[in-house]
């Protein structure tokens, strides 16, 4: 797999750029609409923690584990929200797609297909990844709903594995997407995206 360095990645109505302290503001912006911060099963910034969010995700590209990316409005250039690439593991080929949020407002339109289009396409037609995978709480049942809409497939729950914001112990469901899976499931998404709405 080709190193995981920073790049934009562009697709009406999105903009994927590597996430910077230039973000500062509009993530937090985005963060407030809707309030997302007081999810307890999501990892949006509080806005007073906004800086250190990315101060932490800069920390974890330097160190070869994450490429952070602001998430753009790719006609005002808007900041709606932040995905990444994160647990980066080049010796078997693999990444994951988490840290994902957006605006209450951008949420169920086109955006985060669009984004998840751009970043497994680049994942696996560029990097040469062969699994992607994503993980969420047990209980965010619309992120695991929107993951399924991608075409992953549950691999199962790994129980008791990390600590949630409120310092409960979540139960983390895993997904993966194999490289052979990739043409059907780009087919698929390129439908979704083209089909009236």
């Amino acid at each position: 797999m080709r190193p995981v360095e920073p790049i934009v990645l562009e697709r009406a109505p999105v903009r994927l750029v590597p996430l910077g302290l230039e973000h500062e503001a509009g993530l937090r912006a985005a963060a407030c609409d809707g309030e997302l911060w007081n999810l307890r099963v999501t990892s949006v910034p509080e806005p007073t923690q906004t800086r250190t969010y990315i101060e932490t995700a800069l920390r974890m590209r330097a160190e070869g584990h994450r490429l952070a990316f602001a998430v753009l409005d790719s006609t005002s250039g808007e900041v709606i929200g932040s995905t990444s690439y994160h647990d980066i593991v080049p010796a078997v080929e693999r990444l994951e797609i988490g840290w994902t949020w957006y605006a209450a407002s951008r949420q169920r339109s086109a955006a985060n297909t669009t984004a998840k289009l751009l970043l497994m396409a680049h994942a696996f037609d560029t990097l040469g990844a062969r699994l992607v995978g994503w993980r969420t709480d047990n209980y965010n049942f619309a992120s695991q709903r929107a993951i399924e809409r991608l075409g992953a497939r549950r691999d199962g729950v790994l129980r008791h594995h990390a600590l949630r914001r409120d310092g409960t112990v979540r139960d983390t469901v895993m997904y993966s997407l194999m490289a052979g899976e990739w043409p059907e499931v780009r087919a698929h998404l390129e439908y979704q995206l083209a089909r009236p709405r």
